[in-house]
């Protein structure tokens, strides 16, 4: 069956489909249709092994006719999608899709199929290439994205039936990521995948000074938020001092300490990136 997550993405993927449909047509940019639902078949029974079915092999492949638009509007945001995928990293919350959505017509025009391993991403052009890291048992896959979503707040990539089942997230239907995107150069040297940790965070800014991270702390704590604290990293030689509020058990505990720090007035508020 569907995870709740999927069952409420249902509309919004097809209104997004009608929307790039429509940013490559004459009509403007950002001008949604009322969606149409397709009768779609059954999907086939579930493969026997299903863990054994391979992942995608990166391949230079060029940009999709379709959905790829220099921007797309859904529920009021609007996004950009990138010109490339070279060098993205990030971390957040993973879902997926599957029965509801199988055999139904992607954003870029394929077929979606839920025992194939691939992936909607709303910013990373189409197709790309993400390795998918489960942070809470290390698993980590490799899918082909070919689709626009997820649309809930806090959910960075839809992933299909069976990149779900080899993470091991299909029962809780959510789960902190890890996704780097790959090149085909990277094909015989595959980058590390993280360790497993139950060490999360919210970040709730980043600042190249400690006074201003301090600042925010302060402001935080002003507002209740009491297991705020600042972290120094290296990167790329500099200090880079990160506010976290944390640790984070779950992803309910998440979408809960993200909600809050939004309506505090904090509206950059992410999963931290380690």
């Amino acid at each position: 069956m569907r995870t709740r997550a999927g069952r409420s993405l249902t509309a919004l993927r097809f209104s997004l489909l009608l929307a790039l449909i429509v940013a490559g047509c004459s009509t403007p940019p950002g001008v949604i249709q009322p969606p149409k639902h397709p009768t779609l078949p059954p999907p086939s029974p579930i493969p026997a092994d299903i863990e054994k079915i391979p992942d995608p092999v990166p391949r230079a492949e060029p940009k999709s006719a379709r959905g790829n638009p220099a921007f797309y509007d859904v529920l009021g945001k609007r996004y950009f999608v990138l010109n490339s995928a070279d060098g993205y990293l990030e971390r957040g919350v993973a879902s997926w899709y599957g029965p509801g959505f199988h055999a139904a017509s992607t954003s870029n025009g394929e077929r979606y199929d839920m025992y194939a391993m691939s992936g909607a991403h709303k910013t990373l052009p189409l197709p790309a290439y993400v390795q998918v890291t489960n942070l809470s048992n290390g698993k980590h896959v490799v899918v082909r994205l070919n689709d626009r979503g997820p649309f809930k707040e806090g959910r960075i990539i839809d992933l299909s039936y069976t990149a779900a089942a080899k993470l091991d997230m299909l029962k809780a239907g959510t789960t902190f990521v890890e996704v780097r995107a790959l090149t085909p150069m990277q094909t015989n040297s595959p980058p590390p995948a993280p360790a497993a940790t139950s060490d999360l965070y919210v970040q709730a800014g980043a600042f190249g000074t400690e006074a201003n991270a301090s600042k925010l702390l302060g402001q935080l704590r002003a507002k209740g938020v009491n297991n705020a604290s600042v972290r120094e990293d290296q990167v790329d030689g500099k200090s880079l001092y990160r506010v976290r509020v944390g640790p984070i058990p779950n992803v309910n505990e998440f979408d809960k300490v993200v909600k809050r720090l939004r309506i505090l007035g904090f509206p950059d508020a992410r999963l931290a990136a380690n």
